[in-house]
């Protein structure tokens, strides 16, 4: 009994089948007891469900290929298993409804995947080149606005926000912000108003308390009052002092601590904007906002660079279609990963063979084409001496 036919009967004569043992690599056999026919019933949606899963299990995992096929070699794991890949999955939006979002993005060779989730699972994702604010809007259209979203600032994020989620508040990543003043001022500032400007940045994730952020602002402002100074000041080059590199010719003056302010300046327009402290507003007290993207980016993101260590040399629509993966298996309720199985993922497609041009049968007719039997050439080595 060949092909997806899971009767009891059989297929020669439509008497009822008996098992008859088992072949030698351990499946049922059946037998008529009408016309003494055997067989063997085939089931090729058990097959495709157990090759996807061993897929699924390599892929997400970090064993090889050769290890996890048991009894078989990796090249044969990679034929049976080429049209996983064909399986695309997707997370179905189900409109709820959250109290907090976070969204970052991660750059996989010349893609960059831009992810939303949750505290608890992951809602979707986004394929682009760069994150620009097109990208962005394409991931948080498909999404009800949120109470909160937690991000780390990047290029065209803020107006996506605005755009798809007007009424949404925002709450800067506090470790993003401590990052990006240090980037500036870098770990041993020069001066003294720099020092103290780094201070100031690294006491910001410890934040907890209104009273504590309030005592934040206050420190910030007395550093502009002493030093506020510095971040004014100018150098013009008639003064006969050597321009900095990032100075465009025929600029006539520059900041002369450039860097400092802005690093200041990046922490002034955050006060100002109200996306600093947004986790302690009163009105989302009940709702346990945070105040980093640290379950994204080091929960999410690190481990996808993990899974895509372990499986080094991939192409990158399989890096693509790995990411695609871990996301969907961190879903809310992932559905088992052989539903989404299509015939069009396992359909055969033509054989290499079937595009090769038969070969003229009979004696080869003349050619314009010049060959080197013809002596048209200079021969080398000992053939070509007389």
């Amino acid at each position: 009994m060949n092909g997806a036919c899971n009767s009891s009967c059989c297929q020669i004569c439509g008497e009822e089948l008996v098992k008859n043992g088992r072949t030698s690599a351990g499946r049922q056999r059946w037998r008529c007891k009408s016309c003494g026919s055997s067989s063997i019933r085939n089931r090729p949606d058990v097959t495709r469900r157990a090759q996807l899963d061993a897929f699924l299990g390599w892929l997400l995992g970090k064993q090889t290929q050769k290890e996890v096929s048991t009894g078989t070699t990796g090249r044969t794991f990679r034929h049976q298993t080429a049209w996983c890949w064909n399986v695309a999955p997707e997370i179905p939006v189900t409109g709820e409804i959250h109290d907090q979002v976070q969204v970052d993005g991660i750059y996989l060779g010349s893609w960059c995947c831009l992810i939303a989730r949750t505290p608890r699972h992951v809602l979707g994702w986004q394929w682009c080149d760069q994150e620009k604010t097109a990208a962005w809007a394409a991931l948080l259209e498909r999404f009800p606005a949120p109470k909160v979203v937690i991000s780390d600032g990047g290029s065209g994020l803020a107006a996506a926000v605005r755009r798809c989620w007007p009424e949404t508040k925002v709450q800067r990543c506090l470790v993003h912000v401590q990052r990006n003043v240090r980037t500036y001022l870098t770990n041993r500032p020069r001066t003294e108003a720099g020092r103290m400007l780094l201070r100031i940045s690294k006491a910001l994730p410890r934040v907890g308390t209104a009273e504590q952020a309030a005592a934040w602002m206050a420190s910030l402002a007395n550093w502009h009052a002493v030093h506020g100074d510095l971040t004014k000041q100018r150098t013009y080059r008639s003064s006969g002092a050597v321009a900095p590199a990032w100075v465009k010719a025929g600029q006539t003056w520059w900041y002369t601590h450039k860097r400092l302010r802005s690093a200041y300046l990046l922490l002034e327009k955050l006060v100002k904007n109200g996306t600093l402290f947004t986790y302690l507003d009163p009105d989302h007290e009940d709702l346990a906002i945070e105040s980093t993207t640290n379950r994204l980016e080091g929960g999410i993101n690190t481990h996808i660079r993990y899974v895509l260590r372990h499986h080094r040399g991939m192409s990158e629509e399989h890096m693509k279609r790995a990411v695609e993966w871990f996301l969907y298996m961190r879903s809310e309720d992932p559905q088992p990963a052989w539903k989404l199985i299509r015939p069009e993922h396992y359909a055969q497609g033509k054989s290499r063979h079937q595009h090769m041009i038969d070969e003229q049968i009979g004696p080869t007719e003349l050619g314009t084409a010049l060959t080197a039997e013809e002596g048209l050439w200079m021969r080398s080595g000992w053939a070509g001496r007389p």
